[in-house]
């Protein structure tokens, strides 16, 4: 069973640890029990949590606004809900 998201009636709450400062931004697979997201802006200002939605946004091709902080948004590891996405979704995304 994958520990690095938690189904809900809205989407997915998804663990995430961001890499800032990455020379690409992407889903660069699995950290422990979380997602280990490579964003570009330095955390700046909130420049990174936004880049991060965004990166989350295309990967799982859903929109900025569907992507929700749930917590640790002044920390590297963050918890965002997807709304609308499901298990099977997330799994092909992360694991390929």
């Amino acid at each position: 069973m994958a520990n690095y998201f938690t189904e809900t009636s809205e989407g997915i709450i998804l663990n995430v640890k961001a890499q800032p400062r990455s020379s690409k931004a992407g889903i660069d697979g699995l950290l422990g029990d979380a997602v280990k997201v490579r964003i570009r802006c330095a955390p700046v200002d909130g420049k990174a949590n936004k880049e991060l939605v965004e990166t989350l946004a295309d990967a799982f091709d859903v929109a900025k606004s569907a992507v929700v902080f749930k917590g640790g948004e002044t920390s590297k590891t963050k918890r965002l809900l997807l709304k609308g996405v499901s298990a099977d979704r997330v799994k092909s995304v992360v694991e390929g």
